[in-house]
């Protein structure tokens, strides 16, 4: 188990994961003025949890085998497409989730519907930039306390 702690690159993204959830239950309560201790284990919302945690991964990466590393190189990209995933096709299903709900609230009469459909699924662009942001600050922050 001491190996596994030692390993900045997985130990790093998932503290950021960890502080970034807490973000969200600190900004929901901020803006609503309720505790939803659910956005803790929640997706979508400000900021990005996925994004944080795939920058915080490439800056490590970054940071402690260089940039012009074959690791570096597989997580930029592997960011891209969780970013991208984020603000694009969950956020997609999102909108239409709310859609079809608000379709089955006005037709519900002949819809046999068990629950909801889950709506805060994706990011907007800002929340996705915010996470990116905090995932890269959260990484040269803690590298230099790893070594």
């Amino acid at each position: 188990m001491g190996n596994l702690l030692d390993n900045l690159w997985l130990c790093i993204p998932l503290i950021t994961w960890f502080v970034v959830q807490c973000l969200k239950v600190l900004f929901e309560l901020l803006r609503y003025k309720k505790l939803n201790i659910k956005r803790m284990w929640g997706s979508g919302g400000m900021p990005s949890s996925h994004s944080a945690l795939v920058c915080s991964l490439s800056a490590s990466i970054g940071l402690t085998e260089g940039i012009d590393s074959p690791a570096f190189a597989i997580s930029v990209a592997l960011a891209a497409i969780v970013m991208y995933d984020a603000a694009g096709v969950r956020r997609a299903a999102g909108k239409q989730a709310r859609i079809l709900n608000q379709i089955i609230e006005s037709e519900g009469k002949n819809i046999n519907v068990q629950e909801k459909l889950i709506e805060l699924l994706g990011h907007t662009p800002i929340e996705v930039y915010v996470g990116a942001l905090i995932g890269i600050a959260m990484a040269f922050a803690l590298v230099p306390l790893w070594k």
